[in-house]
């Protein structure tokens, strides 16, 4: 029962955090017209779909997922310094540590049983 907990929450934790991230792309349909509004739209899932490439990445190899979890959430820091609060970078970085940490986990687990 614990290796399904701990299979599945990172997979679960991945998703949801690359629906997180993809709500804050819905601020430029009030922005732009219609032309625009796709171009835009592109441009803003974009750490959507590093998110979802990285899932499916660590859905396959569990500690090269993980690993690029936590360097998305290295990056998103290293971009964010200086521009946001501290508050900020936990609530959009934490998930992404916390996800890539559960996927190491989880392959540290796996090899020892």
């Amino acid at each position: 029962m614990k290796n399904k907990i701990l299979y599945w929450t990172p997979r679960v934790l991945g998703i949801l955090f690359a629906v997180f991230i993809s709500i804050f792309a819905l601020d430029v349909f009030g922005e732009y017209g219609f032309p625009e509004v796709l171009v835009a739209l592109f441009m803003h899932l974009i750490p959507t779909f590093l998110i979802v490439g990285v899932l499916l990445i660590a859905w396959k190899w569990n500690l090269v997922g993980g690993i690029l979890y936590i360097g998305l959430g290295l990056f998103y820091i290293g971009f964010g310094w200086g521009k946001f609060e501290g508050l900020v970078f936990l609530i959009v970085a934490g998930p992404a540590f916390l996800t890539g940490l559960l996927f190491i986990l989880n392959r540290v687990l796996k090899n020892k049983r």
